[in-house]
């Protein structure tokens, strides 16, 4: 089973734990709802908690393979598109997880994409809140 298939089933399986083994230890993940990328395995992972806890009815439903020019080097390297469809607050989501592999298979970037407004709003709202509550993110409201 590829890297992206592993990671597929451990997102479907809510296993926190195999994301150690699929994402380099300073994996980049990009959010649609916050401009600077999460840095690190620990903020990834920390923020995958969040995220399976907050997406309902979370599935994915298709997949396209290919290479992409990477962020971070440059280059073009092996990548993933991961399809799916949940639901925040009520409100249908669609999205695409953009995976770009390193020279050992491992996820070292990775970018998300979601529609429509009114669902990435949700969203937004959502992961927010329960990042500051866990202490992974500070308050935005607490600037000033």
């Amino acid at each position: 089973m590829d890297t992206a298939e592993r990671f597929r089933t451990a997102v479907e399986e809510h296993d926190l734990t195999a994301l150690d083994e699929l994402f380099t230890e300073d994996v980049r993940f990009h959010s649609p709802v916050k401009y600077a990328p999460f840095d690190g395995l620990p903020a990834v992972k920390g923020l995958f908690g969040v995220l399976l806890r907050t997406f309902e009815d979370f599935r994915y439903v298709g997949r396209l393979d290919g290479t992409a020019e990477t962020g971070a080097g440059g280059g073009r390297v092996p990548s993933a598109a991961l399809f799916f469809r949940a639901a925040v607050n009520g409100r249908e989501i669609h999205g695409v997880d953009l995976l770009q592999f390193d020279g050992a298979g491992r996820i070292e970037e990775f970018t998300v994409m979601v529609r429509p407004q009114s669902a990435v709003h949700a969203l937004g709202e959502a992961v927010t809140a329960a990042l500051v509550a866990e202490g992974i993110v500070p308050d935005p409201a607490a600037r000033g």
